[in-house]
């Protein structure tokens, strides 16, 4: 086994992710088994109980784990799929060491930071490495990890500091991802933030092999002269990733200055020099990214909108089905909150600048959240969808607040709402599932992969999916449709036409006569990869551009 630790210096934020990411798919394209840990030094036990607003959004694995938005990343580029235990927090491993203290397996001792906690991370890395994340089940064969130098996060710097003796320098390599800012009043670019933050990774016992510098502009040669110099390695070690348009673009960049060679001779790894296919398809993807000239507008209309990484595979998803289209994306974030009439009285410039966005998008989405506060402008968001026939896609949230709405509007059910929002609603439309605990907040969801059915072979959803009786998505979701009251909704023209295995949650809902009005209780998102789109998404996208007739009777064949 292969490990690769990626640490981040100067600012957080810095693009660990991406990097280590872009670093796993050009290894997966010289034939290797890569997977990916992800560690983060909070006290959390997972990313569950987050506001996105924290640090970004919560993504769900297979397993139901609710973690780092990174593994998304590394889900997506290397197209994996990984477990709860890919991610690492220290919350995780006291609760870890702790319940082995309180089962008497230290015999006795003093239990401390330094051996049993550093002790305690290595080993679930070397548990965790061996663990197959491809479809075809084999160990991997390269293990890719995260952290940072934080002082909370020291202990896991220490452990890994350890780690490289005992794992051998031929099977250890660490890449430092650092910034290289450029201010405005001189233009010069500054290299003074990297030798520091090296200066301090080799205080704490770790040496970078390979520093990897962020600028928002290319990085001129002398600069990477002079990174080499004081930073005591060689200049083909000194790596420049500029701001791209695309992250698409980001494994090319990597592989243009020599990467594959660098890691060849460093890691004594079985590969050629050369990439295959799958990177050539990577760069074709980039080149078409780049040369997209038609747009698609979709107006994302959610709770969360001041920070883009709320939503992050949501953005994904949309952006990979419009890509699989030949469509460049316009996403507009609306602020809900923004859509209701009490905006209106306290500040109609933003109310009316709201509905502007919203309508003159080519096509609607809503997706998951918690909490009362914007819902009444997502109702407000999705009657419009609904009555002026533009595509909508209601996600999680969004496809229970498209139930109330029709409830409201079509059923004349006037207080019609789920409890979660007025636990005394007459017309229960959206309830509390029995597993929902109040009392407890962290994992009591009904999370990760489930099965839906399609009870109807009329369905645009299916068909979408390929025409498969069944579909496996991950959830994230506290309640969910009221099954007695589906009926009155079906004649009426909204058609469930998913269900779980047992019939009794509602999955799917798709509205007749409409160019595309669907809801899913699932997060396709989750699964939606840059060269396999969502379906659900490329539906929308479809829709929007007025394509998705065609491409139904083309039998769900991409054009050319």
């Amino acid at each position: 086994m292969k490990y690769i630790l990626v640490t981040g210096g100067v600012i957080s934020g810095i693009g660990k992710g991406i990097i280590a990411s872009s670093i796993g798919t050009i290894l997966k394209s010289c034939g290797l088994r890569v997977t990916a840990i992800k560690i983060d030094p909070y006290i959390n036990i997972d990313a569950g109980t987050f506001s996105p607003y924290e640090h970004g959004e919560v993504f769900v694995l297979n397993d139901g784990g609710e973690v780092d938005l990174d593994l998304g990343n590394y889900e997506r580029f290397l197209d994996i799929n990984l477990y709860k235990d890919n991610n690492i927090t220290t919350g995780k491993i006291y609760q870890h060491v702790i319940n082995k203290e309180r089962h008497g397996d230290y015999l006795g001792k003093t239990v401390q930071v330094v051996p049993h906690i550093t002790d305690a991370v290595q080993e679930w890395v070397m548990n965790q490495a061996k663990v197959p994340v491809d479809d075809d089940r084999q160990e991997p064969q390269i293990c890719l990890g995260g952290t940072i130098g934080d002082i909370e996060g020291m202990p896991f710097v220490e452990a890994f500091r350890q780690f490289q003796f005992k794992a051998k320098r031929e099977n250890f390599c660490n890449i430092h991802v650092s910034l290289v800012p450029q201010p405005n009043a001189t233009g010069e670019q500054k290299t003074k933030p990297t030798q520091n933050s090296v200066r301090a990774l080799r205080g704490l016992g770790l040496s970078p092999d390979l520093i990897v510098c962020r600028s928002a502009k290319p990085i001129e040669m002398a600069v990477k002269e002079k990174i080499s110099m004081f930073c005591h390695v060689e200049p083909e070690q000194v790596i420049f990733i500029h701001d791209v348009s695309s992250t698409y673009r980001v494994p090319i960049l990597l592989e243009e200055q020599g990467i594959i060679k660098y890691f060849k001779q460093r890691l004594n790894l079985p590969i050629d020099d050369q990439p295959s296919d799958l990177l050539m398809k990577w760069k074709k993807m980039a080149c078409r990214y780049e040369r997209l000239l038609k747009v698609c507008s979709i107006a994302l209309v959610g709770k969360y909108t001041k920070l883009s990484d709320c939503y992050a595979s949501v953005f994904k998803a949309l952006e990979h089905s419009a890509l699989a289209i030949n469509y460049k994306l316009d996403l507009m974030y609306i602020d809900s909150t923004e859509l209701e009439r009490s905006t209106e009285a306290e500040n109609s410039v933003k109310y009316h600048q709201a509905w502007h966005k919203l309508c003159k998008a080519d096509g609607i989405l809503v997706p998951g959240g918690f909490g009362i506060r914007g819902t009444e402008g997502k109702l407000q968001a999705i009657s419009w969808a609904r009555s002026k026939n533009k595509p909508f896609l209601g996600v999680c949230l969004g496809m229970q607040l498209a139930v109330v709405e029709f409830a409201r509007n079509c059923l004349n059910w006037k207080d019609a709402n789920s409890t979660e929002f007025d636990p005394d609603t007459k017309n229960p439309v959206v309830i509390d599932m029995p597993e929902h605990n109040p009392g407890d907040m962290g994992g009591t969801m009904r999370l990760g992969k489930r099965r839906t059915v399609f009870k109807t072979e009329n369905s645009v959803l299916r068909k979408l999916y390929g025409d498969e009786t069944f579909v496996e998505e991950r959830h994230r979701h506290r309640y969910e449709v009221n099954p007695e009251l589906t009926h009155c909704f079906e004649e009426k023209g909204l058609k469930f036409v998913g269900h779980d295995t047992e019939g009794n949650r509602m999955e799917i809902i798709e509205l007749e006569n409409h160019p595309y009005f669907v809801g899913v209780q699932f997060h396709p998102e989750f699964s939606s990869r840059p060269m396999k789109p969502s379906p659900p998404y490329l539906g929308l996208l479809l829709a929007a551009t007025g394509t998705l007739s065609a491409y139904l009777q083309r039998g769900c064949k991409l054009s050319p």
